[in-house]
């Protein structure tokens, strides 16, 4: 990205958000983030990051597209993370992700377009692909919607490439594999053994073991993301973010076992179980497109990554933010 620029950061007070809002300032940015409006006036984890005083956080909502077109004023780029996110809940509240996840892609999309900000990196999920037709995932694989969530997010990108097209957006769209690391959020399967396990729990609630994912390491992602912002020949482009590695939720969280020496046994919880045709059975990311365009590596692998975010969870101070005991959907 070269010169400092006025960045703003959509969802900067969730858990990618906030890591890739550290980031970006310490590469001297002037970064403006928006952390999503409530009543407590909590930044979310904004909070935790030291320095949130170097920030500039605002508190919205993207469903308000005045308030949109008012918060990318004198912006160079913008980094859309703001979304629903968790799966089981858009079981429950289908309704409330097409308003965020779409109609407020729509609204952070014409904002972009009327204040003339010269590049926008939207955020998708590899959610979208659904289980794997064939492995490595490709950004050719086909899409499918295997929970309101997914079509969601489906929706959003078609939204988002449509205005590259129609209206020549700059705009590149990041799809991100899953995640992990500090602060994410304990209904992700990771963060969700590490809290039971850190609590001295010895029946470990789980959920379907036998699917496959492709982990990063949240540093990774962030550095992903700037990337794919710095290389003009991203733009109208869909790339995945991944780490083209493998592994099944037993084996994962048999690694995390062992780094905590535990010997905690699982329980399947019904709770915690999808929908037989909305499960994601395999994932796995062909990052070979993110690899030419950029020439980014990922840098953490998954046992460097695990032991890094056990070591965060099982603080005291940051553990305490967990409500470990209820499944949070």
């Amino acid at each position: 990205m070269g010169k400092s620029k006025n960045i703003l950061i959509t969802g900067a007070d969730g858990f990618i958000g906030s890591h890739l809002a550290e980031m970006l300032l310490s590469e001297g940015h002037n970064i403006k983030a928006l952390s999503y409006y409530n009543s407590f006036n909590s930044w979310g984890w904004l909070e935790e990051v030291n320095i949130n005083k170097e920030l500039e956080i605002i508190s919205g909502d993207i469903r308000d597209p005045y308030f949109c077109k008012e918060i990318t004023k004198n912006i160079d780029q913008v980094f859309h993370l703001a979304a629903l996110i968790g799966i089981p809940y858009s079981y429950t509240a289908p309704d409330s992700y097409i308003d965020t996840n779409i109609k407020g892609t729509l609204n952070i999309c014409n904002a972009v377009r009327d204040n003339d900000v010269e590049m926008m990196v939207h955020t998708s999920t590899s959610e979208v692909y659904g289980t794997a037709q064939y492995v490595p995932i490709d950004e050719n694989h086909p899409l499918q919607p295997q929970s309101p969530y997914s079509a969601s997010k489906i929706g959003a990108d078609s939204l988002a490439m449509s205005f590259y097209s129609a209206f020549n957006l700059p705009l590149t769209i990041a799809r991100p594999f899953n995640t992990y690391g500090p602060r994410q959020s304990a209904r992700a399967v990771i963060p969700s053994i590490i809290t039971q396990i850190a609590s001295g729990k010895k029946e470990i609630k789980v959920g379907d073991l036998s699917p496959t994912r492709d982990f990063n390491y949240v540093e990774d992602t962030c550095r992903a993301f700037i990337e794919i912002a710095k290389t003009p020949d991203s733009m109208g482009e869909t790339i995945n973010i991944g780490s083209n590695y493998e592994i099944s939720i037993l084996d994962t969280l048999t690694k995390i076992k062992k780094i905590m020496n535990s010997d905690a046994e699982f329980l399947i919880d019904d709770e915690r179980v999808r929908p037989d045709k909305s499960e994601v059975e395999r994932l796995w990311c062909d990052n070979s497109k993110l690899k030419n365009l950029t020439g980014f590596e990922p840098r953490i692998g998954i046992d460097e990554g695990l032991e890094r975010t056990i070591n965060w969870f099982i603080d005291e101070k940051n553990l305490k933010k967990y409500k470990y005991e209820i499944y949070n959907v």
